[in-house]
């Protein structure tokens, strides 16, 4: 099972078809294991706030303005899974194995990028780097993922830095470069965090490191990093119209929304003038998303989830035993929601898989296993 889940963990950030392949098998030997050893299926005390989203989904979808399409779209839910699954396989050291294969592969997957970049002249919004995945917005997602899970091994764990530290400058250059304003806002925001918790006189390091950002960036990616500010952007008043008309869905549905996966159906509905694009596949928004898809019950419910996570990673953060994994978790989570105010990452099945093992291995880590060789063997010692 470990093993599984190894191969999951990593090969999600290359293809999702291997990753959710690899998760299936996973969890199909996860469920034997508990039934052979007559075992109940426990979980991080978050995970509930989560099943109870799941059931309110489940409500949006039979009322849903199409049930058969909204409960096809429904079956990502299954995805949560991975953090029982998590919370059992990756008990002790284990949990700090399963992170540095998620950190590896991702420099890994960092280094494709810039040689996309520099090489296949994946330099243009049009053509932009996105490593061996199928979109860009996902593999930045990542990229952004294990850009705060890498600060937060150099901030909170004193030995075994070098690799982080070397690896970390490929990190950010390949997360430039995907051209994706809202995986730049969110890895700042996350490491941000990170660096405020660490020491306060640290945060202002971010302005020297956005100044040389801008300073040396390529002409295309300063450009789009000052496009941010620009409310004649496309994209900006593409947002913005965005949030417009999905404010008008969710006062026309406030219950249980449209159904999931209808958004874009009835988008045409409610379009504004100034909306750019037609028939966008979500709202951009991960708030807005989820209560014009499921609801304001369901959004209620998913901020209660976020609180929870949040809650218990702080209190796992003033455990010295899993200080560093508690940061990444934090760290994640920060960018997320800081992302999610201008993508619907919470829906990439790639991101929110590696996301959900992220939130789960502070817990999993204080865990005993009577089998820690494995992971003895293949990670650094924490």
């Amino acid at each position: 099972m470990l093993v599984g889940l190894l191969v999951c963990a990593g090969a999600i950030q290359f293809s999702i078809f291997i990753g959710e392949t690899a998760l299936a098998v996973t969890l199909v030997a996860w469920a034997a294991s508990l039934l052979l050893n007559r075992e109940r299926p426990d979980a991080p005390p978050w995970f509930w706030p989560l099943l109870a989203y799941v059931g309110l989904s489940l409500v949006a979808t039979a009322f849903s303005l199409d049930p058969s399409r909204s409960l096809g779209a429904s079956k990502q839910m299954l995805l949560y899974l991975v953090v029982p699954a998590t919370y059992s396989i990756a008990r002790g050291r284990r949990a700090h194995t399963l992170m540095w294969l998620i950190v590896t592969v991702g420099a890994v997957s960092a280094i494709i990028g810039v040689f996309e970049y520099g090489v296949l002249n994946y330099d243009s919004l049009g053509q932009r780097p996105r490593g061996t995945l199928g979109h860009y917005m996902t593999y930045s997602g990542l990229l952004m993922l294990v850009v705060c899970s890498t600060a937060a091994r150099l901030l909170y764990e004193r030995r075994d830095w070098i690799w982080p530290a070397l690896i970390m400058p490929a990190l950010v250059a390949a997360l430039a470069l995907t051209f994706t304003r809202s995986a730049w806002v969110g890895a700042c925001v996350g490491v941000g965090l990170l660096l405020l918790l660490r020491d306060l006189r640290l945060f202002g390091v971010l302005p020297v490191v956005a100044a040389l950002f801008i300073a040396l960036a390529p002409a295309a990616v300063s450009d789009r990093a000052y496009s941010m500010f620009n409310l004649r952007d496309p994209t900006n008043r593409d947002r913005l119209a965005m949030v417009q008309a999905g404010t008008e869905i969710v006062k026309r549905y406030p219950l249980t929304g449209v159904g999931p996966n209808l958004v874009h159906e009835v988008y045409p509905n409610y379009r504004r003038s100034s909306a750019v694009d037609q028939t966008p596949p979500h709202l951009h928004n991960v708030p807005l998303q989820i209560a014009a898809e499921r609801g304001l019950p369901a959004l209620a419910i998913w901020l209660w989830f976020v609180a929870a996570v949040a809650i218990g990673l702080w209190r796992r953060f003033r455990n010295d035993r899993v200080r560093y994994l508690a940061a990444a978790g934090m760290g994640a989570l920060a960018a997320m929601l800081a992302a999610g105010f201008f993508e619907y990452n919470f829906g990439d099945s790639e991101f929110l898989v590696t996301l959900l093992i992220l939130l789960t291995l502070p817990w999993a880590a204080v865990r005993e296993t009577a089998a820690p060789a494995l992971a003895t063997t293949l990670c650094p010692r924490p």
